[in-house]
């Protein structure tokens, strides 16, 4: 978004007027007048607050929110509140308009809501302002949904027209909606929105490979409408004699989907046998849902073979987002392994609506509302995390896709995490449980607590009064609500020993003749602690030297120190010009950094994932060891631009070929004798007249595994050597290692 003198025309306000009318226009059933007097009210002020504003493309930035209220409604099937909210999602933000209007013209509802949506201000002095904003729009979870399924809204229109920024935001931004975004949505339900974030964020960040697996898909859409119709065809006279309503559906997988099966399963885009699945939805009451569901599923099973270990009920046991649906993976024709959904609409609505749509069906069943259990748990998180870092790390466990269905003793089926561990159960049961648990069965049989927990694990918790839970519990638990309950335990025990510390720092700033009150937080941070309690237990554990108190100098009741070091990235930038230079480049310049050449930093590039040049790259600048140059795809990057990304800098490879780098691949193959290892040597060093920097291989009953290390020059070079090892007798696979 950019701000511009150039107000929005007469031609351009006819425009948006039109966008408008065909936003209401579309809203079934028709708008009741209260309604649409609401929405035309935020339209009226949002165009009159936005009319000096344009977007990076140019058009007029009231195109953005008219497009977000579209997507609330078309897509999330959000109603009039949350439309005329997301109209006025940026007035605070972006404009003149304040909050307290807000609230006078539309009420505390709309008002609560777009502060909700509104960015703090001021957040300069903390670790990660990115994340200070992220707990802000997730702690609205707790008192109103809409804020989240709007700010949803707001990031899919964003990426769809992200073509306009700059490649180094676009991959900020790309960042951000995979580490905190598309795992929320999916928690919400919203699919459709997960996958389409994640192939906009494998079109940002892997152009090439995304435009080469949607060449494919689209060349092969005949084949597989030709297909679907050959399956469906000996299927449909027996579905009919159920005598239901029903549609079919092929639906093919998302490319980011496709692309994950690529590089997981070693396989070509040729290889992948399930590149899309047949939907059948069925028109029944929802008393009828799950028996006709399986008639369906029966009909099916009598045409095709189906593959027993496939079969995944979420008609019986929904999963935890309110996700149903009977899947199955059958052997069609030509022998070919086809994915069928069989569904009703209702379970369809929430499959694509996902929260919103959950709700519009609440009261029409007696399932239990599979949201409450978790916004509870939203809840315990903020009441128990005082660490905004640490809250997003253990909010973002809440956001598991893969599960695990354990029962309680009573026979209470409890949906947990995949991975999480008895001790995770306690706490899921009960806090206080959890911080009394001192024994844990698992049918019937002694665990440790850290216990992985299976799918139809009884589980039995043994408690006492006298337990208390200690720093090795953290490395026990998995799920953002032990964690936090945990260190709150810690926190009250280290809060009650930090007495005798605060004791201790009263006395000795009494004795410098100094005030507490106006000295203490500055201690805080001199002292390098998050918190106060923080302070006082490390001052009673003698891990702080209070000795240190005499190197300030005293200004009547203040203590003075050196000037704080600034954060923003400019100066955080010009502090690595300062740093001795520590890079192992031949070529005294092979990046530029922020557009200037690299050799006016201290840079080197991160062991985490090794870039080569023409790698897509992004700097980082860390604390005391100057500018790290990391891959766009480093297993790291996402965490790096979503909670640092003042620290993120713009960098770009040089046109130098001097340099070398180390890049890691991985081998493995069937081993055809003693000369395999000898082949792989020959053809790098000899063949490629490249030098190998390590190499480790072990196997055995017939098939090995390698991890060689290479210096090369650039991408080109490495994509050769890949291709050159894959051509040896017996190598199955050669990948580059993400680490």
């Amino acid at each position: 978004m950019g701000k511009s003198d150039i107000a929005t025309t007469a031609a351009e306000l006819k425009l948006v007027e039109k966008d408008f009318n065909s936003l209401v226009g579309g809203i079934v059933p028709k708008l009741e007048d209260e309604d649409y007097a609401l929405i035309k009210k935020s339209f009226d002020l949002a165009v009159d607050a936005h009319k000096f504003q344009r977007r990076k493309s140019g058009e007029p930035y009231i195109h953005h929110p008219i497009e977000v209220a579209r997507i609330c409604y078309n897509e999330i099937g959000l109603g009039p509140t949350a439309i005329a909210s997301a109209i006025l999602h940026d007035v605070v933000e972006d404009t003149e308009v304040s909050l307290e209007e807000i609230a006078d013209l539309f009420g505390p509802k709309i008002a609560k809501i777009v502060d909700g949506l509104t960015k703090l201000d001021g957040l300069y002095n903390v670790e990660s302002p990115q994340a200070e904003n992220y707990k802000k729009v997730l702690s609205t979870l707790v008192y109103d949904v809409r804020v989240v399924l709007i700010k949803m809204a707001d990031r899919l229109h964003n990426l769809r027209t992200i073509g306009s920024m700059p490649r180094h935001k676009q991959l900020k931004i790309a960042a951000e909606t995979a580490y905190i975004y598309a795992p929320l949505a999916h928690r919400l339900g919203l699919y459709n929105i997960k996958k389409e974030f994640q192939d906009i964020i494998l079109a940002i960040k892997e152009p090439e490979t995304y435009n080469d697996i949607a060449q494919k898909l689209n060349q092969s859409k005949d084949e597989r409408d030709a297909y679907i119709a050959e399956f469906i065809d000996p299927l449909k006279e027996k579905i009919q004699q159920l005598n239901v309503p029903y549609r079919v559906l092929g639906r093919p997988k998302s490319i980011s989907s496709i692309y994950n099966k690529i590089k997981t399963k070693q396989v070509t885009f040729e290889e992948i046998y399930d590149l899309f699945a047949v939907r059948i939805i069925i028109n029944v009451p929802e008393e009828q849902e799950k028996s006709l569901c399986w008639q369906v599923y029966s009909v099916i099973t009598d045409v095709y073979t189906p593959i027993p270990e496939r079969l995944k009920d979420w008609v019986t046991n929904p999963k935890s987002n309110g996700y149903e649906s009977l899947h199955t993976t059958i052997v069609g024709p030509q022998g070919k392994f086809v994915e069928v959904q069989i569904r009703s609409e209702r379970m369809d609505d929430i499959a694509e609506r996902g929260y919103a749509a959950h709700w519009k069906y609440k009261g029409q069943t007696n399932k239990i509302n599979v949201y409450d259990r978790w916004l509870d748990s939203i809840r315990d998180l903020l009441d128990s995390s005082t660490d905004t870092l640490e809250f997003i790390s253990d909010f973002k466990t809440n956001l598991f896709k893969e599960e695990v269905y354990v029962f309680t003793p009573n026979g209470d089926m409890r949906i947990l995490p995949k991975g999480a561990t008895a001790l995770d159960f306690a706490f899921d049961i009960h806090s206080d449980i959890g911080y009394k648990a001192v024994a844990i069965k698992v049918n019937n049989n002694l665990v440790p607590m850290g216990y992985k927990l299976n799918n139809g694990d009884k589980i039995t918790v043994t408690t006492s009064k006298s337990q208390k839970p200690n720093e090795n519990w953290l490395k026990l638990v998995i799920t953002g609500k032990a964690k936090a309950k945990i260190r709150s335990a810690m926190k009250e025990e280290k809060r009650k020993m930090g007495e005798f510390g605060k004791e201790t720092l009263e006395r000795k700033l009494k004795n410098l003749k100094v005030s507490y009150d106006e000295n203490i937080d500055m201690l805080v941070k001199y002292f390098g602690f998050q918190s106060r309690p923080d302070l006082f237990f490390a001052i009673a554990t003698e891990k702080v030297d209070l000795g240190r108190l005499k190197t300030f100098d005293i200004e009547g009741p203040k203590l003075i120190q050196k000037e704080e070091k600034k954060t923003s990235t400019i100066e955080l930038l010009a502090e690595t010009i300062k740093l001795p230079n520590t890079t192992k480049q031949s070529s005294p310049t092979s990046v530029y950094i922020n557009g200037e050449p690299g050799d006016k930093f201290n840079y080197s590039f991160a062991s985490c994932c090794n870039p080569v040049l023409g790698d897509d790259i992004f700097g980082f600048i860390t604390t005391g060891s100057g500018l790290k140059i990391h891959r766009t795809s480093c297993t790291n990057a996402n965490h790096l631009m979503a909670n640092y990304g003042y620290r993120i800098v713009q960098t770009e490879w040089a046109s130098s070929e001097q340099s070398e780098f180390v890049a890691e691949l991985s081998i493995v193959g069937v081993d055809t004798g003693p000369g395999t290892i000898k082949k792989i040597i020959n053809e790098i060093s000899e063949n490629l007249g490249l030098n190998i920097r390590s190499f480790n291989i072990s196997g055995e009953e017939g098939y090995f595994e390698g991890r060689i290390s290479i210096y090369i020059k650039n991408k080109n070079q490495l994509a050769i050597v890949t291709l050159r090892l894959k051509q040896i007798e017996g190598i199955t696979s050669v990948t580059r290692v993400e680490k």
